[in-house]
């Protein structure tokens, strides 16, 4: 029998999205290593259009680098920085922004003409617009984090580094999901239980990013790192209780936040292991779920060995990619095991 015209063009809009949902991924990797290097402050400018192009000449590097010499970072931290030096910071963040707009054209063009040669399938065109509109946000948002950096302190706010972070990982979410959603239309091991059990994994990694966002914000990493799971010889750091309530003490305080994050960690493993016990109880087996638990395994030496090496740039930054591929197998394990018989 002829494959209906909607279900023949599913196959080049999945690879789309797929296709997307690797930029963003690469996207967070260039992220992680702007922040880790210091280069996330170096461009004070918002130019969503002119600003795809870096200095061409030296007039123009002139100009960039007295505009950085206004901003706090220069002021407090960066007093020794040449024009040369400003350069390599300059590169990084102006390649993360450069890649967020390569994944607006990427995204926005070929919708462009999937919608006029009519090759979306039915119910797919307001949640293609609605990815897109996320795209822009995080653009905004991506502008609203650096700019809490360029008034008093030379830092970003770890609150609007989580908030970045945290879109990003709902972007990519988005377009993996709808993208399962136009490549399988069966799921072999659709059980309500492990459904269940998978979106609370899924809410332990993502409470566990955002703490590992707010640790990174606050370069909360770099103390305490010279033993795990204990942190200055005890369970529970002697500064923990730095503030009167309980709040500051998890969510701002330094000793605090690493704190909170590496019991989440630890306990995010633990969910996920429970995820594959419950499974094989079942005796439902299938290659996302215990390609799960290794990463789950993978992600916590990982993060062991960013805490033990002073937070090294390659090892945070593998630890960072770690987490957005579990967070994507654990997507798979929940679209595999989804009962209903829509998914998207």
């Amino acid at each position: 029998m002829p494959i209906a015209p909607h279900r023949r063009h599913n196959k080049p809009i999945a690879i789309w999205l797929y296709s997307c949902a690797f930029m963003v991924f690469a996207m967070i990797v260039i992220g992680a290593i702007t922040r880790l290097s210091e280069s996330g402050l170096s461009m004070v400018e918002w130019r969503p259009l002119m600003g795809a192009l870096p200095p061409l000449n030296d007039a123009e590097w002139e100009r960039v680098f007295t505009l950085y010499q206004e901003s706090p970072e220069f002021e407090k931290k960066n007093t020794w920085m040449q024009i040369d030096d400003f350069k390599t910071i300059f590169f990084w963040e102006w390649f993360h922004r450069l890649w967020g707009r390569l994944i607006g054209i990427v995204f926005a063009l070929p919708l462009i003409f999937f919608w006029l040669c009519k090759m979306i399938p039915h119910g797919y065109h307001l949640k293609l617009l609605g990815l897109f509109v996320l795209g822009g946000a995080q653009g905004f948002m991506g502008w609203y984090m650096v700019k809490s950096g360029l008034v008093d302190q030379p830092a970003v706010s770890h609150y609007r580094l989580a908030a970045h972070l945290g879109l990003a990982f709902i972007i990519f979410a988005s377009l993996l999901w709808v993208g399962l959603s136009l490549t399988f239309k069966t799921r072999r091991y659709a059980n309500r239980a492990l459904n269940i059990h998978g979106w609370i994994v899924l809410v332990f990694i993502a409470i566990t990013v955002l703490w590992g966002a707010f640790t990174a914000g606050l370069d909360a990493g770099l103390i305490y790192n010279e033993t795990f799971p204990k942190m200055g010889g005890e369970w529970i750091p002697p500064d923990f209780w730095k503030y009167d309530a309980l709040l500051p003490n998890v969510l701002e305080n330094h000793s605090g936040v690493q704190f909170i994050h590496r019991w989440l960690a630890i306990l995010t493993v633990g969910m996920v292991l429970s995820l594959w016990m419950h499974a094989m109880a079942k005796k439902q087996s299938f290659r996302a779920l215990h390609a799960a638990v290794i990463m789950a395994l993978l992600q916590l030496c990982l993060g062991i060995a960013t805490i033990l090496s002073g937070v090294e740039l390659h090892i945070a930054t593998t630890h960072q990619a770690g987490a957005v591929i579990l967070w994507a197998l654990i997507l798979i394990c929940i679209y595999q095991t989804w009962p209903h018989k829509r998914v998207c």
